[in-house]
């Protein structure tokens, strides 16, 4: 595999984290620095290691990852943004303004969300010989794919946490109704 190869397909899996980040970066505007880097680096770290796990579990994987994968991504990501949106409209019947920040639990449930497909993405690796068969080469991806999905998912929250001050009272309903839209999307890709 060509190193832009690599980088095409890192790119590619770091969309969904992506999309996520800015969902986390809007609905929390104020957020602390370290807090973003965490989001990516939580987020880069799952997407690496997941291709990993995947190519040298492949035999127990290849065939669960290709039929629940899309339907646990999509339940994850409908459960969490439903829960959003239901928040929003809840929090807009009583009156309130609360902005609630991302906790670590949450975070970790996005992480695992967005980077199951990463699984079979390990498994194509060991079935295509991509990794030359040897360990360092393999790790070397994942180490590509968490770099790229890092670097995405810091701009992402800087770019959600700017939108999130403009949009600061409709933030939580958006951010709902996008993690409802990547799981679906998600769900869609998986059975096409």
């Amino acid at each position: 595999m060509q190193l832009w190869e690599l980088f095409l397909i890192g790119a590619a899996l770091s969309m969904d984290a992506f999309a996520v980040s800015m969902t986390d970066g809007m609905t929390e505007p104020h957020m602390k620095p370290w807090k973003a880097i965490l989001i990516a680096l939580l987020f880069g770290v799952f997407q690496g290691v997941m291709p990993v796990i995947g190519y040298y579990f492949s035999s127990i994987f290849a065939s669960l990852v290709e039929k629940i994968a899309p339907w646990l991504s999509f339940a994850i990501l409908l459960i969490l943004g439903g829960k959003m949106v239901i928040d929003f409209i809840l929090g807009q019947r009583s009156g309130r303004k609360e902005v609630r920040g991302t906790g670590a639990m949450k975070l970790l449930v996005q992480a695992v969300a967005t980077s199951i497909d990463a699984l079979a993405v390990g498994v194509t690796f060991l079935a295509t010989d991509t990794a030359g068969g040897l360990p360092l080469h393999i790790a070397l991806c994942g180490l590509v794919i968490c770099a790229i999905t890092f670097a995405f998912s810091i701009a992402a929250v800087l770019i959600g946490r700017k939108a999130g001050d403009k949009f600061a009272d409709k933030a939580q309903l958006i951010g709902g109704l996008v993690l409802i839209g990547i799981g679906v999307k998600i769900l869609i890709e998986g059975l096409i």
